[in-house]
Protein backbone atom coordinates (compact mmCIF):
# COMPACT_ATOMS: atom_id res chain seq x y z
CA UNK A 1 0.00 0.00 0.00
CA UNK A 2 1.66 3.58 -1.13
CA UNK A 3 -0.43 5.61 0.63
CA UNK A 4 0.63 8.72 -2.10
CA UNK A 5 -1.15 6.98 -4.73
CA UNK A 6 -4.35 6.13 -3.00
CA UNK A 7 -4.38 10.04 -2.04
CA UNK A 8 -3.80 11.02 -5.88
CA UNK A 9 -6.51 8.66 -7.13
CA UNK A 10 -9.03 10.37 -4.87
CA UNK A 11 -8.08 13.47 -5.16
CA UNK A 12 -8.40 12.93 -9.23
CA UNK A 13 -12.01 11.38 -8.31
CA UNK A 14 -11.72 7.78 -8.45
CA UNK A 15 -12.34 5.23 -5.85
CA UNK A 16 -10.30 2.95 -3.44
CA UNK A 17 -11.33 -0.52 -2.72
CA UNK A 18 -12.74 -2.36 0.33
CA UNK A 19 -9.36 -4.01 1.33
CA UNK A 20 -7.51 -0.35 0.43
CA UNK A 21 -9.84 1.53 3.12
CA UNK A 22 -9.29 -1.19 5.58
CA UNK A 23 -5.76 -1.66 5.29
CA UNK A 24 -5.27 2.26 5.07
CA UNK A 25 -7.64 2.37 8.44
CA UNK A 26 -5.88 0.00 10.24
CA UNK A 27 -2.58 1.31 9.51
CA UNK A 28 -3.74 4.87 10.74
CA UNK A 29 -4.81 3.44 13.77
CA UNK A 30 -2.09 1.43 14.72
CA UNK A 31 0.34 4.64 13.94
CA UNK A 32 2.11 3.69 10.44
CA UNK A 33 0.39 6.65 8.41
CA UNK A 34 1.10 9.76 9.40
CA UNK A 35 -1.95 12.40 10.40
CA UNK A 36 -0.40 14.58 7.36
CA UNK A 37 -0.98 12.09 4.92
CA UNK A 38 -4.68 11.40 6.14
CA UNK A 39 -5.13 15.10 6.36
CA UNK A 40 -4.73 15.41 2.47
CA UNK A 41 -6.38 11.76 2.09
CA UNK A 42 -9.46 13.69 3.79
CA UNK A 43 -9.51 16.96 1.97
CA UNK A 44 -10.16 14.78 -0.99
CA UNK A 45 -12.92 13.08 0.09
CA UNK A 46 -14.14 16.41 1.11
CA UNK A 47 -14.28 17.71 -2.38
CA UNK A 48 -14.63 14.47 -4.71
CA UNK A 49 -16.74 12.02 -1.96
CA UNK A 50 -17.30 8.90 -1.67
CA UNK A 51 -19.03 6.41 -3.73
CA UNK A 52 -21.85 4.20 -1.13
CA UNK A 53 -19.74 1.20 -1.57
CA UNK A 54 -16.49 3.24 0.03
CA UNK A 55 -18.53 4.85 2.84
CA UNK A 56 -19.41 1.08 3.79
CA UNK A 57 -16.05 0.01 3.91
CA UNK A 58 -14.95 3.19 5.54
CA UNK A 59 -17.49 2.45 8.20
CA UNK A 60 -16.65 -1.28 8.77
CA UNK A 61 -12.86 -0.37 8.54
CA UNK A 62 -13.62 1.72 11.62
CA UNK A 63 -15.48 -0.05 13.41
CA UNK A 64 -13.43 -3.34 13.11
CA UNK A 65 -10.26 -1.30 14.32
CA UNK A 66 -11.50 -1.67 17.98
CA UNK A 67 -13.64 -4.09 20.24
CA UNK A 68 -17.48 -3.84 20.55
CA UNK A 69 -20.05 -3.97 23.56
CA UNK A 70 -22.01 -7.01 24.02
CA UNK A 71 -25.21 -6.49 26.15
CA UNK A 72 -26.71 -9.60 24.45
CA UNK A 73 -27.37 -10.42 28.32
CA UNK A 74 -29.27 -7.68 28.54
CA UNK A 75 -33.10 -8.49 28.43
CA UNK A 76 -34.25 -4.42 27.60
CA UNK A 77 -33.97 -2.43 24.60
CA UNK A 78 -30.36 -0.91 23.82
CA UNK A 79 -30.65 2.11 21.90
CA UNK A 80 -29.23 5.86 21.71
CA UNK A 81 -29.92 8.99 20.17
CA UNK A 82 -27.16 11.33 18.06
CA UNK A 83 -27.22 14.76 16.76
CA UNK A 84 -25.17 15.81 13.94
CA UNK A 85 -24.15 18.99 15.64
CA UNK A 86 -25.49 21.94 17.03
CA UNK A 87 -25.57 25.07 19.19
CA UNK A 88 -27.04 24.86 22.89
CA UNK A 89 -27.59 21.22 22.00
CA UNK A 90 -27.92 19.88 25.17
CA UNK A 91 -30.94 17.32 24.52
CA UNK A 92 -28.28 14.60 25.02
CA UNK A 93 -27.95 15.03 28.46
CA UNK A 94 -31.42 15.21 28.86
CA UNK A 95 -32.23 12.09 27.13
CA UNK A 96 -29.75 9.62 28.51
CA UNK A 97 -31.33 9.56 32.29
CA UNK A 98 -34.89 10.20 31.25
CA UNK A 99 -34.83 7.19 28.74
CA UNK A 100 -33.05 5.03 30.90
CA UNK A 101 -35.26 5.67 33.38
CA UNK A 102 -38.33 4.19 31.09
CA UNK A 103 -36.77 1.17 30.79
CA UNK A 104 -34.35 1.27 28.60
CA UNK A 105 -30.75 0.49 28.37
CA UNK A 106 -28.85 3.51 26.80
CA UNK A 107 -25.24 3.19 25.83
CA UNK A 108 -24.62 6.51 25.17
CA UNK A 109 -21.27 7.25 23.09
CA UNK A 110 -20.18 10.36 22.18
CA UNK A 111 -17.61 12.70 20.95
CA UNK A 112 -15.89 16.03 21.82
CA UNK A 113 -16.62 19.68 20.06
CA UNK A 114 -16.43 19.90 16.74
CA UNK A 115 -15.66 22.58 14.24
CA UNK A 116 -18.70 25.60 16.25
CA UNK A 117 -20.42 22.73 17.66
CA UNK A 118 -20.62 21.72 21.14
CA UNK A 119 -19.53 17.96 22.09
CA UNK A 120 -21.21 16.20 24.90
CA UNK A 121 -18.20 14.50 26.18
CA UNK A 122 -16.83 18.35 27.13
CA UNK A 123 -19.98 19.14 28.78
CA UNK A 124 -20.36 16.31 31.14
CA UNK A 125 -16.79 16.73 32.10
CA UNK A 126 -17.67 19.89 33.45
CA UNK A 127 -19.37 17.88 36.20
CA UNK A 128 -16.42 17.98 38.43
CA UNK A 129 -15.02 14.52 38.84
CA UNK A 130 -16.93 13.40 36.34
CA UNK A 131 -15.38 9.96 33.81
CA UNK A 132 -15.86 9.56 30.90
CA UNK A 133 -13.13 7.33 29.59
CA UNK A 134 -14.84 3.99 30.80
CA UNK A 135 -14.06 0.59 29.78
CA UNK A 136 -16.17 -1.56 28.09
CA UNK A 137 -16.46 -3.82 31.06
CA UNK A 138 -16.82 -0.94 33.47
CA UNK A 139 -19.80 0.43 31.18
CA UNK A 140 -21.51 -2.91 30.78
CA UNK A 141 -21.55 -3.27 34.43
CA UNK A 142 -22.81 0.38 34.60
CA UNK A 143 -25.86 -0.54 32.10
CA UNK A 144 -26.41 -3.64 33.73
CA UNK A 145 -26.83 -1.92 37.13
CA UNK A 146 -28.33 1.44 36.11
CA UNK A 147 -28.93 1.03 32.40
CA UNK A 148 -27.15 4.20 31.26
CA UNK A 149 -23.50 5.09 30.58
CA UNK A 150 -22.43 8.15 29.17
CA UNK A 151 -18.92 7.18 27.90
CA UNK A 152 -16.47 8.52 25.15
CA UNK A 153 -14.15 6.66 22.48
CA UNK A 154 -11.49 4.49 24.15
CA UNK A 155 -8.66 2.84 22.35
CA UNK A 156 -11.54 -0.35 22.70
CA UNK A 157 -13.98 1.12 20.28
CA UNK A 158 -13.48 2.21 17.15
CA UNK A 159 -10.20 4.14 17.92
CA UNK A 160 -9.78 5.01 14.15
CA UNK A 161 -12.75 6.55 14.43
CA UNK A 162 -11.41 8.89 17.36
CA UNK A 163 -7.94 9.87 15.43
CA UNK A 164 -10.03 10.65 12.27
CA UNK A 165 -12.83 12.89 14.10
CA UNK A 166 -9.98 15.32 16.29
CA UNK A 167 -8.17 15.49 13.20
CA UNK A 168 -11.61 16.09 10.76
CA UNK A 169 -12.16 19.16 12.98
CA UNK A 170 -8.71 20.43 13.06
CA UNK A 171 -8.49 20.01 9.38
CA UNK A 172 -11.56 21.67 7.88
CA UNK A 173 -13.07 18.48 6.82
CA UNK A 174 -16.26 18.11 9.04
CA UNK A 175 -19.18 19.04 6.11
CA UNK A 176 -18.76 15.73 3.98
CA UNK A 177 -21.34 13.13 4.23
CA UNK A 178 -19.56 10.20 4.44
CA UNK A 179 -17.09 11.30 6.52
CA UNK A 180 -19.87 12.23 9.07
CA UNK A 181 -21.82 8.89 8.42
CA UNK A 182 -19.27 6.48 8.97
CA UNK A 183 -17.98 8.30 11.78
CA UNK A 184 -21.41 8.29 13.76
CA UNK A 185 -22.55 4.65 12.36
CA UNK A 186 -18.79 3.50 13.46
CA UNK A 187 -19.57 4.06 16.68
CA UNK A 188 -22.76 3.08 17.39
CA UNK A 189 -23.07 0.21 15.82
CA UNK A 190 -19.99 -0.59 18.55
CA UNK A 191 -21.94 0.10 21.26
CA UNK A 192 -24.53 -3.30 20.37
CA UNK A 193 -27.69 -0.97 19.70
CA UNK A 194 -31.27 -2.48 18.92
CA UNK A 195 -32.23 0.96 17.60
CA UNK A 196 -31.14 4.25 17.21
CA UNK A 197 -32.36 7.98 16.76
CA UNK A 198 -30.45 10.89 14.52
CA UNK A 199 -31.26 14.34 15.52
CA UNK A 200 -30.32 15.58 12.61
CA UNK A 201 -29.58 19.59 12.25
CA UNK A 202 -30.82 21.97 9.58
CA UNK A 203 -30.11 25.33 9.26
CA UNK A 204 -27.66 27.96 9.15
CA UNK A 205 -25.76 26.68 12.22
CA UNK A 206 -25.45 23.16 11.19
CA UNK A 207 -23.20 21.41 9.29
CA UNK A 208 -25.02 20.52 6.42
CA UNK A 209 -27.56 23.95 6.37
CA UNK A 210 -29.45 22.50 2.68
CA UNK A 211 -32.60 20.19 3.71
CA UNK A 212 -31.34 17.89 0.67
CA UNK A 213 -28.03 17.20 1.99
CA UNK A 214 -29.13 16.63 5.63
CA UNK A 215 -31.58 14.17 4.15
CA UNK A 216 -29.33 12.04 2.52
CA UNK A 217 -27.17 12.15 5.46
CA UNK A 218 -30.16 10.80 7.46
CA UNK A 219 -30.71 8.24 4.16
CA UNK A 220 -27.07 7.00 4.08
CA UNK A 221 -27.20 6.32 7.94
CA UNK A 222 -30.43 4.99 8.09
CA UNK A 223 -28.68 2.80 5.21
CA UNK A 224 -26.01 1.67 6.88
CA UNK A 225 -27.66 0.37 9.89
CA UNK A 226 -30.21 -1.49 8.03
CA UNK A 227 -27.64 -3.15 6.49
CA UNK A 228 -26.20 -4.13 9.93
CA UNK A 229 -29.57 -4.89 11.56
CA UNK A 230 -29.76 -2.02 13.63
CA UNK A 231 -32.73 0.00 12.35
CA UNK A 232 -32.70 4.06 12.19
CA UNK A 233 -35.10 6.43 12.72
CA UNK A 234 -34.10 10.41 12.17
CA UNK A 235 -35.65 14.06 12.75
CA UNK A 236 -34.59 16.84 11.08
CA UNK A 237 -34.93 19.89 13.50
CA UNK A 238 -34.03 23.49 13.57
CA UNK A 239 -30.29 24.74 14.03
CA UNK A 240 -31.21 28.05 12.59
CA UNK A 241 -30.90 29.70 15.84
CA UNK A 242 -29.16 28.03 19.30
CA UNK A 243 -31.43 25.48 20.97
CA UNK A 244 -32.92 26.21 25.11
CA UNK A 245 -31.07 29.61 26.36
CA UNK A 246 -27.21 28.54 27.17
CA UNK A 247 -24.01 27.64 24.64
CA UNK A 248 -21.16 27.01 26.55
CA UNK A 249 -20.18 23.42 28.29
CA UNK A 250 -21.01 23.98 32.29
CA UNK A 251 -23.48 26.42 31.53
CA UNK A 252 -25.53 23.83 29.25
CA UNK A 253 -25.57 21.28 32.14
CA UNK A 254 -26.94 23.98 34.13
CA UNK A 255 -29.82 23.88 31.69
CA UNK A 256 -30.20 20.40 31.06
CA UNK A 257 -30.19 19.72 35.30
CA UNK A 258 -32.86 22.68 35.38
CA UNK A 259 -34.84 20.57 32.91
CA UNK A 260 -34.49 17.49 34.96
CA UNK A 261 -35.64 19.28 37.86
CA UNK A 262 -39.06 21.00 35.93
CA UNK A 263 -38.38 23.77 34.13
CA UNK A 264 -37.41 23.01 30.54
CA UNK A 265 -37.30 26.17 28.14
CA UNK A 266 -40.20 25.21 25.59
CA UNK A 267 -38.14 24.71 22.40
CA UNK A 268 -35.67 22.66 23.75
CA UNK A 269 -38.46 20.70 25.52
CA UNK A 270 -40.43 20.53 21.86
CA UNK A 271 -37.11 18.94 20.27
CA UNK A 272 -36.37 16.63 23.41
CA UNK A 273 -39.59 14.98 23.96
CA UNK A 274 -39.84 14.52 20.08
CA UNK A 275 -36.65 12.64 20.07
CA UNK A 276 -37.41 10.92 23.47
CA UNK A 277 -40.74 9.85 21.57
CA UNK A 278 -39.17 8.28 18.65
CA UNK A 279 -36.77 6.12 21.11
CA UNK A 280 -39.11 4.57 23.54
CA UNK A 281 -42.00 3.68 20.08
CA UNK A 282 -38.02 2.68 18.82
CA UNK A 283 -37.46 0.44 21.89
CA UNK A 284 -41.09 -0.66 22.17
CA UNK A 285 -41.90 0.22 25.24
CA UNK A 286 -45.15 2.04 24.51
CA UNK A 287 -47.40 2.03 21.48
CA UNK A 288 -48.37 5.24 20.87
CA UNK A 289 -46.70 9.02 20.81
CA UNK A 290 -48.96 10.17 23.24
CA UNK A 291 -48.15 7.84 25.77
CA UNK A 292 -44.25 8.27 25.03
CA UNK A 293 -45.00 12.03 26.02
CA UNK A 294 -47.02 10.93 28.89
CA UNK A 295 -44.19 8.80 30.21
CA UNK A 296 -41.54 10.96 29.42
CA UNK A 297 -43.45 13.94 31.66
CA UNK A 298 -44.59 12.12 34.15
CA UNK A 299 -40.54 10.90 35.19
CA UNK A 300 -39.74 14.36 35.01
CA UNK A 301 -42.06 15.65 37.05
CA UNK A 302 -41.95 12.92 39.75
CA UNK A 303 -38.07 13.85 40.02
CA UNK A 304 -37.52 10.52 38.75
CA UNK A 305 -34.92 11.27 36.26
CA UNK A 306 -33.70 13.83 38.05
CA UNK A 307 -32.58 10.86 40.31
CA UNK A 308 -31.79 8.66 37.36
CA UNK A 309 -29.20 11.56 36.32
CA UNK A 310 -27.40 11.78 40.04
CA UNK A 311 -27.25 8.01 40.06
CA UNK A 312 -25.31 8.25 36.32
CA UNK A 313 -23.12 11.10 37.68
CA UNK A 314 -21.87 9.20 40.92
CA UNK A 315 -21.33 5.78 39.39
CA UNK A 316 -19.03 7.85 36.93
CA UNK A 317 -17.24 9.60 39.48
CA UNK A 318 -18.83 13.13 39.53
CA UNK A 319 -20.57 15.31 42.13
CA UNK A 320 -24.06 14.37 42.30
CA UNK A 321 -25.13 17.27 44.71
CA UNK A 322 -24.94 19.47 41.45
CA UNK A 323 -28.38 17.83 40.52
CA UNK A 324 -29.67 20.28 43.68
CA UNK A 325 -27.35 22.55 43.67
CA UNK A 326 -25.73 24.15 40.16
CA UNK A 327 -23.67 26.51 41.92
CA UNK A 328 -20.97 23.56 42.13
CA UNK A 329 -20.44 23.37 38.13
CA UNK A 330 -18.02 25.72 37.36
CA UNK A 331 -18.46 29.46 36.85
CA UNK A 332 -16.68 31.99 35.17
CA UNK A 333 -15.48 34.78 37.10
CA UNK A 334 -16.87 37.42 35.21
CA UNK A 335 -20.55 37.46 33.85
CA UNK A 336 -21.76 40.50 32.03
CA UNK A 337 -25.00 41.81 31.02
CA UNK A 338 -25.62 42.58 27.15
CA UNK A 339 -28.70 45.20 26.75
CA UNK A 340 -30.57 45.94 23.97
CA UNK A 341 -29.58 49.28 22.17
CA UNK A 342 -32.80 50.18 20.71
CA UNK A 343 -36.13 49.12 20.59
CA UNK A 344 -37.69 46.64 18.03
CA UNK A 345 -37.43 42.61 17.14
CA UNK A 346 -34.77 40.56 17.23
CA UNK A 347 -34.68 39.44 13.61
CA UNK A 348 -31.33 36.56 14.17
CA UNK A 349 -29.55 35.37 16.83
CA UNK A 350 -26.51 33.22 14.56
CA UNK A 351 -26.10 29.82 15.62
CA UNK A 352 -22.71 29.30 14.15
CA UNK A 353 -21.34 33.18 15.17
CA UNK A 354 -22.12 32.02 18.51
CA UNK A 355 -21.07 28.64 18.56
CA UNK A 356 -16.97 30.10 16.79
CA UNK A 357 -17.69 32.74 20.15
CA UNK A 358 -17.44 29.98 22.49
CA UNK A 359 -14.38 28.46 21.03
CA UNK A 360 -12.91 32.28 21.06
CA UNK A 361 -13.92 32.08 24.56
CA UNK A 362 -11.77 29.45 25.08
CA UNK A 363 -14.78 26.79 25.20
CA UNK A 364 -13.88 24.97 22.63
CA UNK A 365 -10.72 23.97 20.65
CA UNK A 366 -8.72 25.44 18.04
CA UNK A 367 -6.60 22.43 17.84
CA UNK A 368 -6.65 19.05 18.74
CA UNK A 369 -5.08 19.08 21.95
CA UNK A 370 -6.28 22.64 23.51
CA UNK A 371 -7.66 22.35 26.87
CA UNK A 372 -11.01 24.23 26.73
CA UNK A 373 -12.55 26.36 29.66
CA UNK A 374 -15.67 25.19 30.60
CA UNK A 375 -17.29 27.22 32.60
CA UNK A 376 -17.37 30.21 29.60
CA UNK A 377 -19.96 31.06 27.35
CA UNK A 378 -23.56 32.57 26.70
CA UNK A 379 -26.83 32.68 28.71
CA UNK A 380 -29.28 34.35 25.66
CA UNK A 381 -32.60 35.48 26.59
CA UNK A 382 -34.05 36.21 23.28
CA UNK A 383 -35.14 34.13 20.36
CA UNK A 384 -35.53 34.89 16.69
CA UNK A 385 -38.78 37.07 16.99
CA UNK A 386 -38.70 38.28 20.37
CA UNK A 387 -40.21 41.74 20.93
CA UNK A 388 -37.33 44.32 22.96
CA UNK A 389 -36.70 47.69 24.40
CA UNK A 390 -33.48 49.36 24.64
CA UNK A 391 -31.80 48.68 27.77
CA UNK A 392 -33.45 44.96 28.13
CA UNK A 393 -31.38 42.04 29.28
CA UNK A 394 -30.84 39.88 26.18
CA UNK A 395 -27.70 37.51 27.19
CA UNK A 396 -25.49 37.27 29.49
CA UNK A 397 -21.56 36.73 28.93
CA UNK A 398 -19.38 34.23 30.72
CA UNK A 399 -15.59 34.95 30.21
CA UNK A 400 -12.38 34.46 32.30
CA UNK A 401 -11.31 37.81 31.71
CA UNK A 402 -12.06 40.98 30.16
CA UNK A 403 -10.38 40.42 27.24
CA UNK A 404 -13.23 37.25 27.04
CA UNK A 405 -15.61 40.30 27.74
CA UNK A 406 -14.44 42.27 24.48
CA UNK A 407 -14.98 39.04 22.50
CA UNK A 408 -17.94 38.27 23.58
CA UNK A 409 -19.17 41.64 22.87
CA UNK A 410 -18.44 41.42 19.64
CA UNK A 411 -19.81 38.19 19.00
CA UNK A 412 -23.51 38.84 20.46
CA UNK A 413 -22.91 42.13 18.18
CA UNK A 414 -22.47 40.44 15.37
CA UNK A 415 -25.20 37.21 16.10
CA UNK A 416 -27.72 39.13 17.29
CA UNK A 417 -29.75 41.38 15.03
CA UNK A 418 -32.62 43.82 15.86
CA UNK A 419 -35.11 44.97 13.11
CA UNK A 420 -38.41 46.41 13.03
CA UNK A 421 -40.49 43.13 11.78
CA UNK A 422 -40.85 39.66 12.30
CA UNK A 423 -38.75 36.93 10.38
CA UNK A 424 -39.68 33.62 9.27
CA UNK A 425 -38.15 30.47 11.09
CA UNK A 426 -37.93 26.94 10.41
CA UNK A 427 -40.10 24.70 12.88
CA UNK A 428 -38.70 23.12 15.70
CA UNK A 429 -38.67 19.91 14.24
CA UNK A 430 -39.71 19.45 10.44
CA UNK A 431 -39.15 16.10 9.25
CA UNK A 432 -39.21 12.42 9.91
CA UNK A 433 -37.47 9.86 8.33
CA UNK A 434 -37.14 6.21 8.13
CA UNK A 435 -35.82 3.44 5.67
CA UNK A 436 -38.87 4.02 3.69
CA UNK A 437 -39.85 7.53 3.42
CA UNK A 438 -39.65 10.95 4.47
CA UNK A 439 -42.22 13.13 5.92
CA UNK A 440 -43.12 16.31 7.63
CA UNK A 441 -43.41 16.24 10.90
Amino acid sequence: MIVPRLIERKRDGGRLTSVEWRDLIHAYSAGKVPDYQISALLMAVYFRGMTREETDALTDAMLSSGAMLDLSALDVARLDKHSTGGVGDKVSLILAPLIAELGVAIPMMSGRGLGHTGGTLDKLESIPGFRTDLSLAAATEQLSRIGCALIGQTGEIAPADKKLYALRDATGTVEAIPLISASIMSKKLAEGLTGLVLDIKSGSGAFLPELDREIDLAKTMIELGADRGCPVVALVTAMDRPLGNTCGNALEVRESIEFLNGNPPTDLATVTYALGAEMLMLARVVSTYEEAHERMRSAIESGRAAERFRAIIAAQGGDARVVDDVSLLPQAPIQLEYLARRDGVVQAVTPRVIGHGVVALGGGRRAMHDVIDPAVGFDIRVNPNSVVHEGELMAVIHAADESGVAIGRSVLDEAITIGDLPVEILPLVSHRITSGSVQEF
